[in-house]
C-alpha cells in the first residue's frame, strides 16, 4: 500500500499545532479557553443573556468545525482528534466559554462517538446549572432509509444547521427558539456525496480505503465510511443527476420553491470541478423553476485529502431565509458587510461549581486474598498499553474496511495517556482507584466512542472490586463482568450487534464459569481470552447493527469488528503479564 505524504511535524502534535496556527491567523476573531486547550472561542461571540452555540467534532474536516467560530455563528468549537469526537472535558470547556446565562445548544454530526461525548458533556454542564440542548445533524440521505432518518449521518448539512442556529442565538432568541430553528434547518436539509479517492490519517500515512482508478463510490461518508454502491466513474453531469435525485425527492421540491445550495469539496477536488458540478445543479433547479437564494461552492466540510464532493440543499421558508441572511463573521464564512456586525456585548466571568471530592479509602478494610495485587494490576494495564501500541496498525486496518480507519490510533492515544497517568499515580493506589484513573484518562484524551465506553467500563469495574485490595479468581471475574456491564450501560449495544460487546460479554461469562469451577486467576483469564477470541472471530460472520459500519449491511460480513479485536488484545495482554509475573 502506498505511503501518503503530509506537511506535518509529529503526528501527535498536529491538533495543538493546528489550533495554534488557526488562532494565530485570526487573533481578532478567535482565542483558546479552558484547561484542555481544545476549545476555540469567538472573541466577539459569547455574551451575557445570549444562548451559547457550541459546535464540534473530529479534526480533518476543516474548515469545520473551528472555522465556523465567530460573531453570528458559533460561540465556541470543541476540537477532537482526527476523525474522533472531542472528549466530554473538551466539550465542557467550550460549553463553559459559550455560556452567557441563557443556556447552551450543542450541535454536532450524528455519529456514535459524538453522541456519547456530547451527551456526557451536556449532563455535566446541566449539573453545573446551565440549561443545555443538543441536536445531532442527520442530513446524509445515503446513510439510512427515510423511515430510519434518526440513524443518518451528519455531513455537509452541518453548515446550514450551524448557520441558522447561530443566527437565531445572535439575534437574541431564547433557548427553546434556538433549538427549534436548528431542528427546522436539519429537517429541511439533505446531502449526498461521491468519493473518487481515499484519505489517510496522519498517524498511519496509509489510505483509509482502496478504490480503483476508474471507480467512484456513491454515498461515501466524510470519514471514508463505505457508501451505497461502487461503480465506474461517470461524467460530472451524470454524477450530479445521481446525487440530486434523492435530495429532490425527499425535500419534495416543486416549482416556486426556494433553496440554498452548497457544493462542497472533500479535500482534493479542484475549484474547476466543483463549479462544473454547480453548473449542473443550477440547471436542474432552473428546469424545475426552483429558485436559488444563496449558493456556496468550495471546501466547507472536508475529509482530509479525499477526492470527491457533496451536494447539499436547504429548502427555505421565510424563517430560514432570514437566519441564512443574518450577518456573521468567522474565518470560513462571512455574511453581510463588516458594518453589519454588532459590537461586542458584556461578558461576565463564569463561576464553575467544584465537583465532589473522592472519599478516602480505608485500605485496612479491603479484602486482601488473591494473587493480583495493586502493583501487579498496574503491570497488567501497562501490558495492555504496550499491546495496543504494537497492534494499532492492524486495528486501524480492520476499522478501515468497515469504518473510518482510526480505531487503532484512537485506542493507542487512550492507552498512551493511561501510561502517563499510571506513572504519576499515588504509590499506594488500590485497584479501584487505578481503574478510576484509567477512566479519567480515556475520557480526557480520547473522545471518539472508545473514550466514554472504556471510561464507563473502568468505572463499573472499579465499583465491582471496590471492596478489594487484591483480586482473587472470583474478584477478577467480577472485574471483567464490570468492564462488560460498563460498556453495555453506556453504549446500548447488545451481543450480536458486531461490536466490542461480542468479545466482552462472552469473556465475562467464561470468566465467571471458570471461577465457579475453582480455576485460579490465570485460569479465569485464560477462559476469558479464549471466549473473547471466539467472540472476535464470530463478528466476521454477522452483519453490523451499530455504529458507522451498520450502514454497510451485508457488506460488513467477512470482516472482524475492530472493537472486538482490541478487547481480545487487551485481555490477552493481561494474561501474558500475569503469567510472566509467575515465571
Amino acid at each position: 500500500m502506498t505511503k501518503t505524504k503530509k506537511l506535518i511535524n509529529a503526528p501527535e502534535d498536529i491538533i495543538p499545532e493546528f489550533i495554534e496556527g488557526l488562532v494565530g491567523a485570526y487573533p481578532d476573531l478567535l482565542c483558546v479557553e479552558g484547561g484542555t486547550g481544545r476549545a476555540v472561542v469567538a472573541k466577539n461571540g459569547p455574551r451575557d443573556g445570549k444562548v451559547g452555540i457550541v459546535i464540534g467534532g473530529g479534526s480533518g474536516h476543516e474548515p469545520a468545525f473551528a472555522g465556523y467560530v465567530g460573531r453570528g455563528l458559533a460561540d465556541a468549537a470543541a476540537v477532537g482528534n482526527v476523525f474522533a469526537s472531542p472528549s466530554p472535558e473538551q466539550i465542557l470547556d467550550a460549553g463553559r466559554a459559550a455560556d452567557g446565562g441563557a443556556g447552551v445548544v450543542f450541535l454536532y454530526g450524528n455519529y456514535t462517538g459524538d453522541v456519547l461525548n456530547f451527551t456526557m458533556a451536556a449532563e455535566d454542564l446541566a449539573a453545573e446549572g446551565t440549561p443545555v440542548r443538543h441536536i445531532a445533524v442527520t442530513d446524509d440521505v445515503a446513510s439510512a432509509p427515510r423511515e430510519r432518518i434518526g440513524e443518518r449521518r451528519g455531513v455537509a448539512g452541518d453548515f446550514f444547521v450551524f448557520k441558522c442556529a447561530g443566527a437565531a442565538a445572535d439575534r437574541g432568541d431564547d433557548i427553546d427558539t434556538v433549538e427549534a430553528m436548528a431542528r427546522l434547518a436539519n429537517e429541511r436539509c439533505r446531502s449526498m456525496g461521491v468519493a473518487l479517492g481515499a484519505c489517510s490519517l496522519p498517524q498511519t500515512g496509509k489510505p483509509n480505503f482502496e478504490i480503483g482508478a476508474e471507480d467512484m463510490e456513491i454515498g461515501m461518508g466524510i470519514h471514508g465510511e463505505p457508501g451505497m454502491r461502487r461503480t465506474r466513474l461517470e461524467t460530472a453531469d451524470s454524477v450530479v443527476d445521481t446525487l440530486m435525485a434523492p435530495i429532490l425527492e425527499e425535500l419534495a421540491l416543486a416549482a416556486g420553491d426556494r433553496v440554498a445550495v452548497l457544493v462542497n469539496g472533500l479535500g482534493a477536488t479542484t475549484q474547476l470541478e466543483l463549479f462544473v458540478l454547480f453548473r449542473r445543479v443550477r440547471k436542474i433547479l432552473g428546469e424545475k423553476d426552483i429558485a436559488i437564494h444563496n449558493s456556496w461552492v468550495g471546501e466547507y466540510a472536508t475529509s482530509l485529502e479525499m477526492a470527491g464532493a457533496s451536494i447539499t440543499l436547504l429548502k427555505l421558508d421565510d424563517t430560514l431565509t432570514a437566519l441564512l441572511d443574518h450577518p456573521c463573521q468567522t474565518p470560513a464564512l462571512s455574511v453581510g458587510a463588516a458594518g453589519d456586525i454588532a459590537p461586542a456585548g458584556k461578558r461576565s466571568a463564569r463561576v464553575v461549581k467544584e465537583g465532589a471530592k473522592a472519599q478516602a479509602i480505608d485500605r485496612a478494610s479491603l479484602k486482601d486474598s488473591g494473587a493480583i495485587t495493586p502493583v501487579l494490576f498496574v503491570t497488567m494495564m501497562d501490558a495492555i498499553a504496550d499491546a495496543i501500541r504494537d497492534k494499532q496498525n492492524w486495528l486501524s486496518e480492520l476499522d478501515g474496511v468497515i469504518g473510518d480507519g482510526d480505531h487503532g490510533v484512537t485506542m493507542n492515544i487512550g492507552w498512551s495517556a493511561v501510561k502517563v497517568e499510571l506513572d504519576n499515580r499515588e504509590d499506594d493506589a488500590v485497584i479501584a482507584e487505578t481503574c478510576e484513573t484509567i477512566a479519567h484518562a480515556f475520557l480526557t484524551a480520547v473522545g471518539a466512542s472508545s473514550g466514554p465506553l472504556y471510561a464507563g467500563a473502568f468505572r463499573h469495574a472499579a465499583s465491582a472490586v471496590s471492596d478489594r485490595l487484591n483480586l482473587d479468581p472470583a474478584a477478577l471475574a467480577a472485574w471483567i463482568r464490570g468492564m462488560s456491564d460498563g460498556i453495555l450501560s453506556r453504549g446500548g449495544a447488545k451481543p450480536g450487534d458486531k461490536t466490542m460487546i461480542d468479545a466482552w460479554v462472552p469473556a465475562a461469562e467464561a470468566a465467571e464459569k471458570a471461577a465457579g469451577e475453582g480455576a485460579d486467576e490465570a485460569g479465569v483469564l485464560t477462559a476469558a481470552v479464549k471466549a473473547a477470541k471466539a467472540g472476535m472471530d464470530y463478528t466476521a460472520t454477522i452483519e453490523s447493527r451499530r455504529g458507522r459500519s451498520a450502514k454497510l449491511g451485508a457488506r460488513s460480513v467477512g470482516h472482524v469488528d475492530p472493537g472486538a479485536a482490541s478487547a481480545f488484545v487487551s485481555l490477552e495482554a493481561m494474561l501474558n503479564a500475569l503469567q510472566s509475573s509467575k515465571a
